[in-house]
């Protein structure tokens, strides 16, 4: 026969074991004497040693548990191919540093060159009276001014060069003119046939025992002539008209303009000595590259250079290594963790205290730290943070015994002078 509680009673039953969990849980925190205790366990600053590049292990220097000291040797990569490379790059900068080398001398002497011959000009100059159209000698104007008068000169003189070229194009598509053009193209066919012609025909002339030949010959210069007499006689016709003196005038522009930027060219040229002389300028340019060269050259090995060191990996701090997971033979991947070490002598625990107590810890604080494997001994540690955000705490909680429920985190670092405590051990904190 089963019996049940009534409910009232199952009420006041869960009631009771709700209030009992909630006070042995606030009552974890709180020892007999009412100290402030929390439990945690005992960290180090560990840092995972990867390689920077990839590669095959040639080489581990030290085991699980090995106390090492910062720079000590820990890992080695096979260097054979970076090595190889580092040698093309050095030849290569032997090379750079060898072109160098010829620029620098090629400057040097067309530089004392085009300096002579500057010195030279201004000489002559001083002798030489300037034209009667100038009231000052040619010396006169700065060298300097003179070249960018020489150059407005040469940019002007291309553009009328340009005005005349297209002036003679415009003349020509000229439909007017399009009989004299004509004629004027088959009078110039015809005089180079004549040419050919003629110079097959004296080759005939001097053949031996050829008459077939020669009448052959003279048949096709015969023939030739004509052309050209007729294309000749067309021509003729067309001459002293209006189409013939538009064309001759615009070819004549063109061949002036051509001689006027060729001389405004040759002017500028004749002024651009010494330091702004064009072989000097060239030569300049040839040496600003062999520098440019030497100094990629330069950084493909330094690059090189910085590869191969990082084929050695180093210890970064005191400590003992805690996990070795490559062997000699294996390749390694970029940021793959080859060694695991950790600095045992800045060891650290991270607790929780309650918000209701959150009050009772301050920077500087010290506290007491037993750990399980050493039930007699005490070690002491110094609160160094304090948690500002706290964790645990349930969203839209307002009411007091919701607040219990929030926690700060604060960290102590713990003094380990015969180094017995080790990572992950449990620990509890009584702070003083």
């Amino acid at each position: 026969m089963n019996h049940k509680l009534p409910r009232p009673v199952i009420a006041i039953v869960v009631i009771a074991v709700i209030a009992a969990l909630y006070f042995g849980l606030a009552n974890l925190n709180t020892d007999g004497n009412g100290e402030l205790t929390a439990s945690g366990s005992i960290e180090a600053t560990i840092v995972n040693i990867s390689p920077e590049l990839a590669g095959k292990v040639i080489g581990v220097d030290v085991e699980e548990g090995a106390l090492v000291n910062a720079d000590d040797p820990l890992l080695h990569l096979d260097p054979s191919l970076l090595t190889a490379q580092r040698a093309v790059a050095a030849s290569q900068l032997d090379s750079a540093n060898a072109a160098l080398a010829s620029a620098q001398t090629k400057f040097d002497q067309t530089l004392q060159s085009a300096l002579s011959a500057q010195d030279a000009q201004r000489a002559k100059d001083l002798r030489i009276s300037a034209p009667d159209e100038f009231n000052q000698p040619l010396w006169f104007i700065d060298q300097s001014d003179q070249i960018t008068s020489a150059q407005t000169e040469v940019d002007a003189s291309k553009v009328a060069l340009d005005e005349a070229v297209a002036n003679l194009e415009k003349v020509i598509s000229d439909l007017g003119n399009a009989q004299y053009l004509d004629a004027e193209k088959r009078l110039s066919e015809a005089r180079a046939a004549f040419l050919i012609a003629d110079k097959v025909k004296v080759q005939a002339e001097n053949a031996v025992e050829a008459g077939a030949v020669q009448d052959a010959a003279y048949d096709y210069y015969n023939d030739v002539l004509d052309v050209l007499e007729r294309a000749q006689d067309d021509f003729n016709a067309l001459t002293n008209t209006e189409a013939e003196d538009d064309i001759k005038y615009a070819r004549g522009q063109v061949v002036i303009a051509q001689q006027r930027y060729d001389a405004a060219y040759t002017r500028l040229l004749s002024l651009q000595t010494g330091t702004d002389s064009p072989v000097v300028i060239s030569a300049k340019n040839a040496l600003d590259q062999a520098h440019a060269a030497v100094k990629q050259s330069q950084a493909n090995l330094d690059l090189l250079d910085a590869q191969i060191a990082k084929l050695d990996i180093y210890a970064v701090m005191d400590g003992v290594i805690l996990s070795r997971n490559v062997e000699p033979g294996e390749f390694v991947q970029p940021g793959a963790v080859a060694l695991t070490m950790a600095d045992l002598t800045n060891l650290t625990i991270t607790v929780y205290v309650p918000e209701d107590r959150y009050g009772q810890i301050s920077l500087g604080q010290t506290a007491e730290v037993r750990v399980d494997s050493f039930p007699g001994l005490t070690f002491t540690a110094t609160v160094v943070h304090i948690a500002d955000q706290a964790e645990f705490t349930p969203r839209n909680v307002q009411t007091v015994e919701g607040r219990s429920s929030t926690f700060y985190a604060i960290k102590l670092q713990v003094s380990d002078p015969d180094g017995k405590l080790k990572i992950g051990m449990p620990a509890d904190v009584v702070f003083k």
